[in-house]
Parts: C-alpha cells; sequence; structure tokens
C-alpha cells in the first residue's frame, strides 16, 4: 500500500492519519514544531504511524496531504514534492489567513494557489469538504447503499484517479468535479460544504452552486 504522509498534524490531518491507520497504510506526520511534539500523536495512532520533519514527511509519501493553515502554504518543501500527488484540504477564511486578493476576487482558488507554489506537484483537492471528526467515522464499504461521498477536483486524471481510490480506500465515493477551477463549488459558504450527501446529491448540489465574493 502506498504511504500516506500529512504535512500539517491538526484535526484534518491527524483524523486522515487515523483513517488511513484504520485502512491498513503507514502514515508519516509533520507540523511545525519538529517531529519530538508529535510524540503522543503518534503513539495514540500506534506502530504503522510516525513523525518527521516537513522535508523528510514529503519525501516518504505516495501521497502526501497538505493540512496547514493557508497563510502557511508557502512553506511547504517544493523540491521533494516533484512529481507527487499532493492533497489540498484547505479552505479560505479571511479572519485566520489574511486577506489574499486573488481569492477575494475569485481569480483563483486555495487549490489552484498550492498548484502555483508546487509547479511540478500534482495537486488534487480532497478532505475540505467534511468536518475533521468524521473523516475515521462516516466511511462505509464499497457499494453501500447512501455511501457517502467527497469531492475531488485537479487537473491530472491519474492524480484523481489515484486519490479517489484513497478515499474508496477510507470508505467514501469521490465526486469528480472537474480541474481546481471548479473547486470552489464545494468551498465554505457552499450549499455542499460540510453536508452529508450521496455522489448523485454532491453532484447536483455542485452543479447548482453560484459563485459569491468571498466574506
Amino acid at each position: 500500500m502506498p504511504t500516506i504522509a500529512m504535512i500539517g498534524a491538526g484535526r484534518i490531518g491527524t483524523n486522515v492519519a487515523q483513517a488511513a491507520v484504520n485502512a491498513g497504510y503507514d502514515v508519516v506526520l509533520a507540523n511545525s514544531r519538529g517531529p519530538e511534539s508529535l510524540a503522543d500523536v503518534v503513539a495514540q495512532l500506534g506502530p504503522k504511524a510516525r513523525a518527521a520533519t516537513a522535508h523528510e514527511a514529503a519525501e516518504a509519501g505516495d501521497l502526501v496531504l497538505i493540512a496547514v493553515p493557508l497563510h502557511a502554504r508557502e512553506a511547504v518543501p517544493v523540491e521533494p514534492l516533484k512529481g507527487k500527488v499532493v492533497i489540498d484540504a484547505n479552505n479560505y477564511y479571511p479572519q485566520r489567513d489574511g486577506r489574499i486578493e486573488a481569492l477575494d476576487t475569485n481569480a483563483s482558488t486555495t487549490s489552484e494557489l498550492l498548484q502555483g507554489h508546487l509547479p511540478e506537484s500534482h495537486v488534487v483537492k480532497a478532505f475540505n469538504n467534511i468536518y475533521a471528526n468524521e473523516i475515521p467515522t462516516d466511511g462505509l464499504p464499497t457499494g453501500t447503499e447512501n455511501r457517502r461521498a467527497l469531492p475531488i477536483a485537479g487537473n491530472d486524471g491519474v492524480a484523481k484517479s489515484a486519490v479517489a481510490q484513497f478515499l474508496d480506500s477510507l470508505g467514501y465515493d469521490a465526486v469528480d468535479l472537474g480541474p481546481l477551477t471548479e473547486s470552489w463549488r464545494v468551498e465554505r459558504d457552499t450549499p455542499a460544504y460540510v453536508k452529508r450527501t450521496t455522489a448523485d446529491e454532491l453532484r447536483a448540489l455542485a452543479a447548482d452552486t453560484q459563485r459569491v465574493q468571498q466574506a
């Protein structure tokens, strides 16, 4: 199985790590404070988890989740992520991230900003549309009726397939919204945001969404 790395070990990072460990993956976690600060988290996750620096996690991961605040994206290491599938779990919160003109004017999305920082990586939007604590608990086996769906978006079809397979292994259907430019359809303050939906319901909500000015 591929190794899953988390750069950012807050609520999203640790809950994706827990879901991944539950599904049998090895996980590597990193944060801004160093591996020693993650000792308790790693102990709770068990023997399939280890802590590392951000650079080491980026090197180790076959899929790499970026779950740092948006304003910290430029601290994400570039070189070890070249050619890799990178999952963007971010949402824009101006009160946390500061005002970002490209997002305020809807000229870009969080995932496009991360893709700009990582031009040789394959960025896929995922995990931004679910409450963190639900990630390890809401998954169901493939084919289960009314299985929850999570959206993905990305510019590379192979990368999206890899993320869709990962989501499936955690218990979720994946709904492909298209390229990164369409990822706004499931970001904060949209009808589909953090709502439990099936794949068909999610497609309908995303298609019917109107883009609004960021508050």
